[in-house]
């Protein structure tokens, strides 16, 4: 017996095998859920690295580790904060911590010969920051030296200068002001002031997008906002047991926290945030739309240098002096944490709130181990081991 497609009436047999159903597509829930994963994976592993360490040591979770814990992530952050914009224009900067031992010397030497605290810090990052940032992003722009070797040779000229000029011993501090610099505390009161201030930019600024996105006929990604809101008020809380509950806000943390607001503003609300993303993506392509790669590869490498000698001077401040050997291995954590928190290796893509969470993620895994007991000579090798297995996932995200 045959029948009539009721559509084109073309006969059918009934012994035509049937078409297997297709498998239903995953659910919105899901994709959102999958997406929410990939996004925050960075974000995931802190939390669950912090609750081991929790349950592995008593210690690891009171208010004052964990001052102490975000005083020491502050000097690699800031490093960070730059290395993400050299990566993201597909360099390399290995001289950050050559630079952050010599400026901790200079700006101590300054203060030494008479010159005071507030005219010393400026001449310090003009004198080292500065000019070694312009020098190393005058050959790499001009004469097209790659950036590992002309930041390598950098590395060993900035440690010796450090070496030479304070004779391989260390420099006392003679300022009596200069160790609040990097040992002072912001009050409880303030402190709680400042973070109701954040939580209100961060509500406006929430508020903003989903109007601005409405406004130009966009659709609001729901999903993304209440991640980022319910990330941002979890952080909120946290610093409050942390800093509120403790002595108050280190100054270090502060300086830390409005450097990388600046980063994050660069990047998503300025020319040159779009300038880095485009020459990272492609050098050629962006040359030939009319952006000055140059001009912004000498801006990326002397802001680099500058954030490392800002972190020199913070250095110095709390240890109460300054050695020729401080920085040394530096440029890894640095580069660990860029990498750890989602920047890729060649360029294009990354952001300073991922290096901001891999700059926790490394301070808390030092601060966990030391806590621990386990040896400096293992951590190193874990931290390799971290790097490797960060630069592996990129490619793996690549590929697919």
């Amino acid at each position: 017996m045959t029948g009539r497609h009721p559509v084109i009436g073309a006969k059918v047999s009934p012994s035509t095998p049937s078409v297997a159903p297709a498998k239903p597509a995953a659910g919105p829930k899901h994709n959102e859920l999958m997406h929410f994963i990939k996004t925050n994976a960075t974000l995931i592993a802190l939390v669950v690295l912090v609750v081991v360490l929790s349950f592995a040591d008593d210690t690891f979770l009171t208010p004052r580790n964990l001052s102490n814990l975000a005083r020491q992530v502050t000097i690699i952050g800031i490093v960070g904060v730059g290395m993400t914009m050299v990566i993201l224009v597909g360099g390399i900067d290995l001289s950050v911590g050559s630079v952050v031992g010599l400026a901790a010397i200079v700006d101590t030497l300054l203060m030494q010969y008479g010159l005071n605290i507030w005219l010393a810090i400026p001449v310090t990052l003009v004198l080292v920051g500065g000019a070694i940032g312009i020098w190393n992003g005058f050959w790499i722009t001009y004469y097209r030296i790659p950036p590992f070797i002309i930041t390598l040779g950098m590395l060993t000229i900035a440690r010796g200068m450090a070496l030479v000029l304070s004779g391989g011993t260390s420099v006392p501090v003679t300022d009596p002001t200069f160790p609040s610099l990097g040992g002072a505390y912001i009050p409880p009161t303030a402190t709680g002031i400042i973070l109701a201030l954040v939580l209100a930019l961060f509500v406006y600024s929430q508020f903003t997008t989903i109007q601005q996105s409405r406004k130009f006929g966009g659709s609001v990604q729901w999903s993304q906002l209440l991640s980022s809101s319910i990330v941002t008020l979890v952080g909120l809380i946290l610093a409050f047991y942390v800093f509120v509950l403790y002595r108050g806000l280190p100054v270090p943390v502060a300086i830390f926290g409005v450097i990388a607001l600046a980063g994050m503003f660069v990047l998503n609300n300025t020319r040159l945030g779009r300038r880095l993303y485009a020459i990272g993506g492609n050098e050629d392509a962006a040359r030939l739309s009319g952006i000055n790669v140059a001009q912004t590869k000498l801006i990326v490498y002397t802001t680099i240098s500058v954030l490392a000698a800002l972190s020199g001077i913070l250095l110095a401040s709390r240890l109460n002096g300054a050695s020729p050997n401080l920085g040394e291995m530096f440029e890894l954590d640095a580069i660990a944490a860029v990498v750890i928190g989602g920047t890729s290796l060649s360029g294009g893509s990354g952001t300073i709130g991922g290096t901001v969470i891999g700059a926790l993620i490394i301070g808390v895994l030092n601060n966990g181990m030391s806590l621990l007991g386990v040896s400096t000579f293992y951590q190193l090798i874990i931290k390799g081991l971290i790097i490797i297995i960060a630069v592996w996932f990129d490619v793996l995200q690549k590929r697919r």
